[in-house]
């Protein structure tokens, strides 16, 4: 398939999309993923022009809820809404009592995992694994959107392997069972991340829908998803490991959306103080033993490979075992980013 942005398929208009009563002021989600998507880094992508985040996958078993690492990524604390938070799960009541307890705890959108395709969730027969047994999708759909009286949506792949690949009925299931969205990653659970996301079995899934349908797989720029949305025509884009690299995707997706126009990359100062902000949140949030930990792979993320001065700081960076450490090396780093960005230009 030509993956090629033409001008003659530029609409400009970059109109948000709603589900259930909730409208959202673009077309533009981050999607959820474990170990990333907490508090502090949905924070930093919605203000960096992301319309829809979804909490990190919690487990949908009761025993669980009172732990530590849940009670972590279910906290939404200043966070606008509406506040949607990922379960996932095999058995349909516990499902339901799951999206309850929720709902009870702030949740405004309920959003179901059928889309995940770690070993250990597959091998408890939750996330990607439920697409072997349509029965039971529709168990679970029905137990879930009946539990609650908020929209409930529905995250998954094209399939469970490539010869096996029934995003149609299930996606027929879930509008059936009154799922009120769905998001759809283009490749099977056979696939994980390789390879290339399809794009076909999308843009079939939304002739075929009359709820809205958020696209997902290998959006990693402005023009990739301006390409992804002519060719799926989906009512969404969904933005996964490029926002790991690059938070402010979002803000050069929405202004190339809105003008047909490329967004330059944001200046080093403005990145460096990006960054310190997040730091400074995941600190505060996690407390600053597990906070300086978790930063880290952000720090790794972001500051990149280009040339010895980044490679050189990272291995140091990685070592320290202070906030304060940590946050000093990443000023000496772009200073030495900023004169060498000088020197080179004169």
């Amino acid at each position: 398939m030509n993956l090629n942005f033409t001008a003659d398929t530029m609409e400009n208009n970059q109109s948000g999309f709603n589900i259930g009563p909730y409208q959202f002021s673009n077309r533009l989600v981050l999607a959820p993923m474990a170990g990333v998507t907490d508090r502090p880094f949905r924070k930093l992508c919605r203000s960096l022009g992301a319309g829809m985040t979804v909490s990190e996958m919690v487990s949908s078993k009761p025993e669980l809820r009172k732990t530590r690492k849940s009670l972590l990524r279910l906290d939404h604390q200043g966070e606008p809404g509406p506040i949607i938070v990922q379960i996932a799960g095999a058995d349909p009541e516990i499902m339901a009592d799951a999206a309850r307890y929720n709902v009870d705890q702030g949740a405004q959108i309920i959003d179901i995992n059928m889309g995940c395709p770690a070993k250990k969730v597959c091998k408890v027969e939750a996330g990607s694994a439920l697409m072997k047994d349509e029965k039971k999708v529709a168990e679970i759909l029905a137990a879930v959107v009946g539990s609650v009286s908020v929209p409930v949506t529905l995250k998954t792949r094209t399939g469970w392997s490539r010869e096996h690949k029934n995003i149609s009925q299930i996606a027929k299931i879930a509008e059936d069972c009154g799922i009120q969205a769905l998001t759809v990653h283009g490749r099977t659970r056979e696939d994980k991340y390789n390879g290339f996301a399809e794009y076909d079995s999308i843009r079939s899934l939304k002739q075929q829908l009359t709820i809205p349908l958020i696209a997902n797989g290998d959006i990693d720029s402005a023009k990739k998803a301006r390409t992804v949305i002519d060719i799926t025509g989906a009512d969404a884009i969904m933005v996964g490991r490029a926002a790991q690299n690059k938070p402010w995707i979002f803000r050069q997706i929405d202004h190339y959306l809105n003008t047909g126009l490329e967004l330059d990359e944001p200046d080093l100062t403005i990145r460096k103080n990006w960054l310190l902000q997040h730091l400074q949140n995941l600190y505060e949030f996690y407390g600053e033993f597990q906070g300086l930990r978790i930063a880290r792979k952000h720090i790794n993320w972001q500051l990149g490979d280009e040339n010895i001065y980044q490679q050189n700081y990272k291995q140091l960076i990685m070592l320290t075992e202070t906030s304060s450490e940590q946050t000093g090396l990443i000023e000496q780093l772009f200073e030495q980013l900023h004169a060498n960005y000088f020197d080179t230009a004169c």
